[in-house]
């Protein structure tokens, strides 16, 4: 057979399903190892002879990996050809639910983080600043995640001299405020790391919109690998389904069904 099979060829070589899937020869080889596809007939030189179970296995793989990262595909996948397609829809619905979750939580993010940024800071008062267990109280957070946030440079309160306590200026209350809702809606402490120092000019209340937008922008995608995941599963379903009973391989061995 050639490389031009179509995805519906009976027969595909392991080239064959990496190329289709842009994945190498070896990651495939990989993925059987790992249980994701089931093991693949043999010829009586040995080699693997794969399927269209097998390809949209991988294609599948492939797709909730990018929407759910690589452990959560690996159960999906090997659950909708090993078990009840019920154990499958129910670990899909849970990668669903947390990416609405993910999303609510964004929209929250970039109402509450849209406020505080326009928040005039007028008729600042030395009074007004506020210790790091005051602040920890108001954010609803511990205060080692404000330690945490002070050590990366996230929101660095004033100090009248080493050792003394923690304050917090009005300005630095909302740049904690604006961190906590941004790590709420999921960002990473790198990304915010080299952000604050631009939140921090005149120019905050449009980087904050960018930044959200571009973390909307990443859940969109990872929501449209999850349709393309879905579409691939529906057809690992209906493969399994027409799955004969155990047999002989090309070599003459019987195969057990996984």
């Amino acid at each position: 057979m050639n490389g031009a099979a179509g995805l519906h060829s009976p027969v595909l070589r392991t080239v064959d399903v990496a190329r289709r899937a842009g994945y190498g020869v070896q990651q495939i080889r990989n993925l059987e190892r790992d249980g994701v596809l089931p093991s693949a007939r043999r010829t009586a030189a040995g080699h693997r002879v794969y399927g269209p179970l097998h390809l949209y296995c991988v294609l599948a793989y492939r797709a909730l990996a990018a929407a759910a990262g690589p452990a959560d595909a690996r159960r999906i996948v090997t659950a909708a050809h090993q078990g009840p397609p019920a154990a499958m829809l129910a670990l899909l619905d849970a990668v669903h639910a947390r990416l609405d979750t993910e999303r609510a939580d964004l929209r929250q993010a970039q109402l509450a983080a849209e406020a505080i940024a326009a928040e005039p800071m007028t008729d600042v008062r030395p009074c007004d600043a506020m210790g790091i267990s005051e602040l920890a109280a108001a954010l609803g957070v511990r205060p080692s995640t404000l330690r945490h946030w002070h050590a990366e440079g996230l929101v660095v309160p004033d100090r009248d001299r080493p050792g003394t306590t923690r304050r917090y200026t009005p300005e630095q209350v909302r740049d904690a405020r604006i961190v906590h809702q941004l790590r709420s809606a999921g960002y990473r402490i790198a990304p915010l790391r080299a952000l604050m120092p631009q939140l921090r000019t005149a120019r905050r209340s449009a980087d904050v919109r960018t930044a959200l937008a571009a973390r909307d922008a990443t859940i969109t995608a990872r929501s449209r690998a999850l349709l393309d995941a879905a579409a691939a599963l529906g057809t690992v379903l209906t493969l399994t389904a027409d799955v004969p009973a155990p047999g002989p391989d090309v070599s003459g061995r019987r195969t057990p069904r996984r």
